[in-house]
């Protein structure tokens, strides 16, 4: 999602609810070199000229199969020196076989560069695990966007609905998301991805740190999103996954460029011996106000404060510009986390 389109660079934990998709081979002790689901465009001709129906029966052809997808990528992509975009650099990473319809039931600005999209998606084979992305198919574009999904996976089971957040590019989705999309437009969805946290209810405890620069908060707000959802379960029905604590570390530009700013904090206040957040602000020009005063850290998110979480019980979860996710991941190899609780998605 390229400031709003993941790139799939990571190392999946090599706990029990990471090895549960369909069809998913062994990529324990690998990193995954896909890349990100950048602002290059992919030509598919003839694929996302038709109405959403013929889009999801199309794209359903290609089978949505490793080889499949690399067979696209390879023969389809015009020649030229620009950046691979989101099909390619995923070309390796598993998708689920379904492409669904989905329609825009609500939008809002996130902030000044960010769209929120929230889409209905009736068909009741569509799920995903908290932190996965969807292709998103665009009748009369003829680019596949990459975009994480922000909400719980219980808001799909309840209301059938996801939310997306996605920055402003040249990026022919991320332009038809923020110049033409209105309510009722019709799109179709495919969810992939291996970055996700899905325990399950016998699975051990563990604590959560996650870490985000940008609108890299998209996917990690997911999981988040999905912890509280299992901490209130857990309240509700003294039964579920019993997590541990929570620690967000978010990194952007100025206040306004912190995504979610009042999602996150009425989470930290529901559970405040559970969810906490350290909110990091690299160019404020301007006065922070009062509420968020406690939370903000002016200047650079410092590797000292991830090393003070470190612990055989916690899974890191890092989501940014390649810069960013390349130094905390090596730094937290360096402090002898294992690998495999460290996972990372790049954004370009």
């Amino acid at each position: 999602m390229s400031l709003s389109q993941p790139a799939i660079y990571l190392m999946t934990p090599k706990i029990s609810w990471t090895s549960k998709m369909r069809s998913l081979p062994d990529y324990q002790h690998r990193h995954q070199n896909g890349g990100a689901m950048g602002c290059a465009a992919v030509m598919i001709p003839g694929l996302l000229r038709g109405p959403v129906g013929a889009i999801c029966t199309q794209a359903a052809s290609l089978r949505s199969t490793r080889s499949a997808v690399c067979h696209l990528s390879l023969t389809s992509v015009m020649k030229s020196k620009r950046k691979t975009d989101h099909l390619e650099r995923t070309a390796n990473v598993v998708r689920q076989e379904v492409v669904s319809a989905a329609k825009v039931c609500g939008a809002a600005n996130e902030s000044p560069s960010v769209k929120r999209l929230r889409l209905l998606v009736a068909d009741k084979d569509f799920s995903f695990k908290a932190g996965q992305w969807v292709d998103f198919f665009i009748p009369g574009v003829s680019v596949v966007g990459g975009f994480s999904i922000c909400s719980s996976p219980r808001l799909l089971e309840q209301e059938r609905m996801i939310d997306l957040a996605v920055k402003y590019t040249n990026h022919p989705p991320a332009l038809w998301i923020h110049n033409q999309c209105t309510l009722d437009s019709e799109v179709a969805v495919r969810v992939g991805g291996e970055f996700f946290f899905d325990p399950q209810p016998a699975d051990a405890s563990r604590n959560l740190v996650l870490i985000a620069g940008g609108v890299g908060i998209n996917p990690l707000l997911s999981i988040l999103r999905h912890s509280a959802d299992l901490l209130r379960e857990r309240a509700n029905k003294g039964s579920g996954y019993d997590i541990g604590t929570i620690k967000l570390f978010y990194s952007a530009k100025n206040t306004s460029e912190l995504l979610f700013k009042k999602n996150i904090l009425d989470l930290v206040n529901e559970f405040p011996e559970k969810i906490a957040c350290s909110l990091h602000v690299t160019k404020q020009t301007t006065q922070i106000s009062a509420a968020l005063k406690p939370y903000i850290t002016e200047g650079r998110l410092m590797e000292q404060e991830i090393r003070d979480h470190i612990s055989k019980e916690t899974l890191f979860y890092i989501c940014g510009p390649p810069p960013m996710t390349d130094f905390f991941s090596k730094q937290l190899e360096n402090s002898h986390v294992p690998k495999e609780h460290i996972c990372f998605e790049k954004w370009w």
